[in-house]
């Protein structure tokens, strides 16, 4: 039995809709628990008809609640960590519930997992590494976030490194670039941008829309999951990135021109606070140590961006 928290949010729903579905053959013995406080972002509909599965089993709770997590953990073989507060926009407004959530709710699984022997893979966020003028960040590479959501991914990334060194609690560590995909919440950049052209609005871009962003589709991200679940060592950490290296305006240029539209339906917004400008990871170590390869492009995924987000 896997554990998986934030079963039910955008990347979490993908990797248990997937491992159902019989995509990774390393589970296909394997019953899933999945721990989810339902917030806004998570939901059973993301599911679809896997959330009627006999090896599926759904609790609603709060991953800092320690006497239910030490209960999930001890009955599971390991556990899956997604669960998480991820909008950088709403933590910068709310920064409370992002400390809550990424640290102390990390700190609660790591305490469990640690009591019980279990494996602890924790997903985290390219953005933990900070704005980079060039190049690409590797697992080495030092933190230098800049919102309160990065810093509270950092922060739980460290609390669980200081566990390994410290308890030799069994975790790795994955950080993936941005994800695009399936059931992903309204608020971020790729379906904001494509239900406002199916709508006929305009389309809101921070600043001069030159921040760069590297994208990966959330299949091969979870792909990259697995393999470090099943091949990580204990205490490393993992990348998962792509060649799709695109400006903020690029995407929507994309987007605009393959509905036959203009640049001029874009709209240039009040800049975010702190706004990154570039992030740029490495995959190299886990394409040399797990055999890990993304399998999407960008480009080829636009009709299903609008298959999936458009009104």
């Amino acid at each position: 039995m896997i554990l998986v928290t934030g079963g039910l949010g955008f990347i979490g729903s993908n990797f248990i809709s997937m491992a159902l579905a019989g995509v990774f053959p390393e589970l296909s013995s394997d019953e899933f628990i999945i721990l989810d406080s339902q917030t806004y972002a998570g939901r059973i509909e993301n599911l679809g008809h896997y959330a009627q599965n006999p090896k599926l089993k759904i609790v609603i709770g709060n991953i800092c609640d320690q006497r239910l997590v030490d209960e999930l953990v001890q009955d599971s073989s390991s556990v899956i960590h997604f669960a998480a507060e991820s909008h950088v926009d709403r933590s910068i407004s709310g920064p409370d519930i992002f400390t809550q959530t990424n640290i102390v709710g990390t700190n609660t699984l790591l305490k469990s997992a640690d009591k019980w022997g279990k494996r602890l893979v924790i997903v985290s966020t390219d953005e933990v590494y900070g704005s980079l003028s060039s190049g690409e960040a590797t697992e080495n590479s030092s933190m230098n976030p800049s919102s309160p959501y990065s810093a509270s991914k950092a922060a739980g990334d460290l609390l669980a490194l200081s566990y390994n060194k410290t308890f030799g609690t069994d975790i790795v560590i994955t950080r993936s670039a941005n994800n695009y995909g399936e059931n992903q919440h309204e608020e971020k950049f790729l379906p904001t941008v494509v239900r406002r052209i199916g709508r006929g609005e305009k389309v809101p871009v921070y600043g001069n829309g030159k921040n760069i962003r590297n994208w990966i589709h959330v299949e091969d991200h979870c792909r990259g999951i697995i393999k470090a679940w099943k091949l990580g060592k204990s205490g490393e950490i993992y990348n998962f990135s792509t060649s799709d290296y695109y400006e903020n305006l690029e995407i929507c240029e994309i987007l605009l021109k393959s509905r036959n539209l203009s640049l001029d339906r874009v709209e240039f917004v009040v800049d975010r606070k702190g706004h990154d400008f570039r992030y740029g990871i490495s995959s190299h170590k886990a394409r040399n140590e797990l055999g890990w390869i993304s399998e999407h492009n960008f480009r080829d995924t636009v009709d299903k961006l609008f298959e999936w987000y458009e009104i």
